[in-house]
């Protein structure tokens, strides 16, 4: 019996995709957990060390493997649009992360999936099966238990927060876009770590704030996370479309309720739990898809 290689090599990427994605949800979770024990520090400073160690690392890296800072042919637009609408989309983050407080940010930002979806379309034209559509819906549902999102929360804040979603989802989008261009990961990290820290950077300065030790811990600690969560992410939007793996970036939220549960001592209630097994379920159902392919 005949073996489709180009099926087979299909399933593993996106299994590849998702282990990829599992990991960089567990270092997000980490990172947003640092930042939350740096204390009450600006955004652009916080923003800052977010992407400064992962320029490091990146360019470290890049020397290492010796994959050299060259953007392939056709792909300027591709790492511009990247680094514009991941760094403003995390700037908003953050903004709305100090004024909507975290679960309210998080849950805008949250529906990074489904914008992620909806640019790849117009992008790339990937069209979601039913199943995809579906499965994204549950994990949305199951963050909701968990985020439990308020009802009094200020216009324009909530706007900005719902740009971050965008700004990440849109920036997935185009990740995924490169991968199919075989564009280095560690090369759009690079560019996408130096064009936040130029933008970051001058703001920073020009409002600094001292701090202490264990600030400094945290925020290097933040910076090492994110750069683990930004060489994942990036791996996993190469290998396979958002709307094959985009569900599994909700385990982020599970990760996080365990930090919380262990070190800030948040122990999560019904209503999470229901969450819980929601986000599960629906990774099960697409990790069986995953599985069943060749």
């Amino acid at each position: 019996m005949e073996i489709n290689k180009s099926t087979t090599k299909e399933g593993s990427n996106l299994r590849r995709a998702i282990i990829h994605l599992l990991f960089a949800a567990l270092f997000f979770s980490l990172m947003t957990f640092f930042v939350r024990l740096s204390g009450d520090l600006p955004t652009m400073q916080k923003a800052f060390f977010r992407n400064f160690f992962a320029l490091i690392i990146a360019t470290a890296a890049i020397f290492k493997n010796k994959v050299g800072f060259s953007i392939r042919k056709g792909n300027g637009i591709s790492v511009l649009c990247r680094c514009v609408f991941g760094t403003s989309g995390m700037i908003a983050n953050f903004w709305a992360i100090d004024r909507l407080g975290i679960a309210d940010a998080n849950m805008l930002n949250k529906l990074s999936p489904f914008f992620a979806i909806i640019v790849s379309f117009f992008i790339m034209s990937e069209i979601p099966t039913r199943l995809d559509i579906l499965c994204v819906l549950m994990a949305f549902g199951g963050s909701l238990f968990i985020i439990k999102p308020s009802t009094g929360i200020a216009v324009i804040p909530a706007l900005v927060g719902l740009y971050g979603g965008f700004g990440a989802g849109a920036a997935y989008a185009f990740v995924h876009k490169m991968g199919k261009t075989g564009q280095p990961g560690k090369t759009i990290v690079f560019y996408f770590s130096l064009f936040s820290c130029l933008v970051t950077g001058p703001f920073m300065v020009f409002n600094w704030h001292p701090m202490t030790t264990s600030q400094w811990a945290c925020l290097v600690a933040a910076g090492v996370c994110a750069s683990g969560g930004q060489f994942n992410i990036t791996a996993a939007y190469q290998n396979a479309p958002a709307k094959d793996i985009s569900v599994f970036d909700y385990t982020q939220v599970i990760f996080a309720a365990i930090l919380g549960m262990i070190f800030l001592s948040e122990f999560p209630d019904v209503y999470s739990l229901i969450g819980y097994v929601i986000i599960i379920s629906a990774a099960f159902i697409k990790w069986h898809k995953a599985k069943k392919q060749p």
